[in-house]
């Protein structure tokens, strides 16, 4: 238990440092029991508790509010591999394990876990869990809440309920892991899970392929899945101002191709057959889609070294363009280049200076949208406002895989029915009556 302020300071600031406020102390069991305990005893005295696993998020959901007694309960040390289970394909990871160590532990049985983001360093897989995490292998293996079998939860009473279970097919009445996979802890703290592994390919491809036009991309993208169907993982759509941001912030960084591109996507094939076959089959494709003016030019990575290079400039955008208003949305994937073209017209209506940073996970209709210069951060409400709006208009979500948090909390009561609304509500009232919770987020 840390209370002195040196100690505690840490926890109780987000990672983009919008969001702090006090605790009455932090917390750090080792165990599951212990966190049982933990909440439990909270609970008898009324005080709130505030889960955080890497205090990587981008919505202020991992940190205290300040409008409560609250107790920060941090599952770092709850970081063991319980099981590895490779006749099954599952792991039973506990919720402080780092997201990267799981999946080194998935490589070491010959296996993969495909959830992979840019803070796969640092961020744990309790907070992906609880924010139903996306990043870049969504188009073939699904969000987080895809990767998991079975949960160990502790109530907001501090029952601990075991739900690891490494089944496929269980109907036996509600599936209760899914109300916990994407509740940001407000239903209680996920404490273990068993996930999915997969098949490790035996050959991958990374390309970086220049565009003209967002919509050029979702069009490559469906000549792609026409070819070489699952065998894409990633689909990537990196905009021109964030190539030059990247080459800008991180040195030793170089452009991939010898001529400056409006648009961009970086690409990863992955087969479990034969390398060479993979790659002519992916150089086909591209070729194609250059000849039919789809694409402009393109570059196939020759190493792992080139692959992940081009993947640091990805990976490098979140921190190359840290202050300015971030929108982490999604759009049906045939609406995603209208979505960029029709905020940019709007956010230019209004803030002729606006600088639109547009990245992400094109292949699922995930983007984010991120407005800059840093001045408009004092405008960030009027900005996200256009934003969302659109988005709205165009059937899609405010929230795609970063989480409600603090941040979205007030504007998903515009975007969301009041029906479900409503619903989601009742299951809080249900589980947690006294709101002791995470409370301040979500709802």
């Amino acid at each position: 238990m840390l209370t002195a302020a040196g100690d505690t300071a840490p926890y109780l600031t987000d990672w983009r440092r919008q969001y702090s406020a006090g605790a009455e102390c932090v917390v750090r069991p080792a165990s599951a029991e212990e966190v049982s305990r933990v909440v439990a005893a909270c609970a008898e005295h009324g005080a709130a508790v505030v889960p955080q696993g890497g205090n990587t998020g981008l919505c202020g959901g991992s940190v205290p509010t300040g409008n409560t007694r609250e107790v920060l309960v941090s599952l770092s040390r709850l970081n063991r591999i319980r099981d590895v289970d490779v006749l099954n394909d599952t792991m039973t990871v506990e919720a402080g394990c780092v997201l990267a160590a799981v999946q080194a532990a998935a490589d070491a049985a010959g296996r993969l876990f495909p959830l992979s983001l840019a803070a796969e360093g640092s961020c744990q897989i309790g907070g992906n869990l609880s924010t139903n995490a996306g990043g870049v292998n969504v188009l073939r293996y699904g969000n987080a809440r895809e990767q998991v079998l079975g949960l160990e939860v502790v109530l907001p009473d501090g029952r601990l309920w075991n739900g690891l279970r490494g089944l496929r097919k269980d109907n036996t009445g509600y599936d209760l892991k899914h109300l916990f996979l994407g509740a940001e802890g407000t239903l209680g703290i996920i404490t273990a899970a068993v996930v999915r592994m997969h098949p490790k390919p035996s050959a991958q491809v990374t390309a970086w392929v220049a565009l003209d036009t967002p919509g050029a991309a979702a069009e490559l993208l469906a000549r792609l899945h026409a070819k070489l169907g699952e065998r894409i993982s990633a689909f990537e759509l990196i905009g021109r101002t964030c190539v030059e941001a990247v080459l800008a912030h991180v040195p030793g960084a170089r452009d991939p191709l010898p001529a400056m591109h409006p648009w961009q996507v970086l690409i990863d094939f992955a087969d479990s057959g034969d390398a060479a076959a993979l790659r002519t089959a992916v150089e086909g494709v591209l070729l194609e889609a250059t000849e039919a003016g789809t694409a402009r030019d393109a570059v196939i990575a020759q190493s792992m070294e080139q692959a992940r290079a081009l993947w640091r400039i990805r990976e490098s955008i979140p921190e190359a363009q840290f202050r300015n208003v971030k929108h982490d949305v999604s759009v049906p994937v045939s609406q995603t280049a209208e979505m960029i073209e029709r905020a940019g017209e709007a956010l230019r209506r209004t803030f002729p200076q606006a600088q639109i940073f547009a990245f992400g996970h094109v292949g699922d209709g995930n983007i984010h949208y991120n407005v800059g210069p840093e001045a408009l951060m004092k405008d960030r409400a009027a900005v996200s406002r256009i934003v969302y709006d659109v988005v709205q208009a165009l059937g899609g979500s405010i929230s795609a895989e970063h989480g409600v948090g603090q941040l979205k909390r007030a504007e998903i009561l515009r975007h969301k029915d009041p029906l479900e609304i409503e619903l989601m509500r009742a299951v809080k009232q249900a589980l947690d009556p006294r709101g002791l919770m995470n409370p301040g987020k979500v709802l």
